[in-house]
């Protein structure tokens, strides 16, 4: 189950989120070992834990094992923006591991859902959805739709040229490559 920040688990969030800000300070094994150990607290049944477990394994180095420790967290129902993140460092994490196709596959289905079915901080998550998913679509040789994609995402962030660039970015699906 998992238990974001409510209640008694809102000093165990704090302790989390303030041991990720010191990610640096330690080497790679000392910073998984501490974040297995306040994992612990929650148990091994736990899908905030498993998540924790499977982004200090991807932050460290260990993508395939980072893999197992996301598929465990969803499929005991993660929710909220760790769903989300879950998600794209579980498609991130494929695409480094040779699976780009898997990756587009799982970003593609996220990109998808409906903005009313998630909260705020969920859609927040959409442009990094959009960049994974833009990584992603290049390695399997789709450029034109990865460059879409990203541009499409730039976009809203320019100071001018916002309309030009989203038109210019769809057009990109339609134009022919020269190829």
């Amino acid at each position: 189950m998992d238990h974001e920040g409510h209640g008694a688990d809102a000093g165990w969030e704090e302790r989390i989120a303030a041991l990720w800000e010191e990610l640096d300070a330690y080497g790679p094994e000392e910073f998984r070992d501490r974040v297995d150990r306040l994992a612990a607290e929650r148990g091994e049944d736990d899908a905030a834990a498993l998540f924790e477990r499977g982004a200090a394994h991807d932050s460290t180095g260990l993508p395939e094992e980072a893999v197992a420790y996301y598929r465990r967290a969803l499929d005991l129902g993660l929710t909220g923006p760790r769903r989300r993140r879950a998600v794209i460092q579980l498609a991130s994490s494929l695409r480094n591991l040779g699976r780009p196709d898997r990756s587009v596959e799982l970003l593609t289905a996220e990109r998808d859902l409906p903005a009313e079915r998630l909260d705020a901080d969920e859609r927040a998550l959409a442009p990094a959805v959009d960049a994974f998913l833009a990584l992603a679509l290049a390695d399997t040789g789709r450029d034109r739709e990865a460059a879409s994609l990203a541009l499409g995402a730039l976009a809203p962030l320019l100071p001018r040229y916002n309309r030009s660039l989203a038109h210019y970015a769809r057009a990109l699906l339609t134009a022919p490559d020269g190829s």
